[in-house]
């Protein structure tokens, strides 16, 4: 039987959220857990891989077991789970329900702190020592929608098949001190959302104008677009499914 597993987690202690050879990885946590209270092994295919440092308010992860799960699990995992990764659900599905592959959107939110905020440190951008154009920004974010080849704002020598993507939203929004980038599409590539908000940031700041993102995603060269934003601002914040 197939189950879907709901949780979040703060990247900041872990190398992404796949296992990793010699580091420490949300993935290895979680399966380590299910393993435990299940006393089976048991291994997980989740949405999709974040980075070092990047943070999911909700990710989705499928299981495979032989036998029903009794309703407390949930409870019981998030006791054996360390304090930064909780499980929010856990659900069953059909047999060949894919986490990664039958997942229609992805909304990943990215944060940048226009004032030096010492709570913010973990998650989000500190940018105070910099003027930012947010209408600049959202100018910038509507020529996306024309395009559906990424590739300058992938990571180079990756596994990609394809480096096309289907954007539904992006927008910057201000309240207060904060920036918020809201970016939805079908899929991303490693890195892609990072690299956006780093080009992002030198249009908002003047070194590029808007309408020069155009020549940068035609380019499709990593080198033409602006440098990774850190890593701590990033949050998986959605994924959608048909269930």
């Amino acid at each position: 039987m197939r189950y879907f597993v709901q949780f979040s987690y703060h990247g900041k202690n872990y190398f992404g959220y796949q296992i990793q050879p010699k580091e420490i990885s949300v993935q290895q946590e979680l399966e380590r857990a299910l393993s435990i209270i299940l006393r089976s092994e048991i291994k997980t295919t989740a949405a999709g891989r974040t980075d070092t440092g990047v943070h999911a308010k909700k990710m989705f992860a499928h299981f495979d077991v032989d036998s029903p799960l009794n309703e407390h699990l949930v409870h019981q995992l998030n006791s054996f789970l360390p304090a930064d990764i909780a499980v929010q659900k856990i659900f069953k599905v059909r047999d060949d329900f894919h986490a990664r592959f039958d997942a229609t959107f992805r909304t990943y939110e990215y944060f940048i702190s226009l004032e030096k905020n010492p709570f913010t440190q973990d998650s989000a951008w500190q940018l105070w020592r910099r003027k930012i154009d947010v209408e600049k920004m959202n100018e910038a974010c509507k020529i996306l929608f024309g395009y559906e080849d990424f590739t300058s704002f992938a990571k180079l020598h990756t596994d990609n098949k394809t480096n096309f993507c289907k954007m539904y939203r992006a927008e910057w929004e201000q309240t207060g001190s904060e920036l918020k980038f809201t970016v939805s599409a079908n899929r991303f590539l490693r890195n892609m959302v990072r690299a956006i908000v780093g080009t992002m940031v030198d249009i908002g700041a003047g070194k590029i104008q808007p309408n020069e993102l155009r020549k940068i995603i035609e380019d499709k060269n990593r080198n033409a677009a602006g440098t990774s934003a850190p890593a701590q601002g990033l949050f998986l914040v959605d994924v959608g499914y048909d269930f």
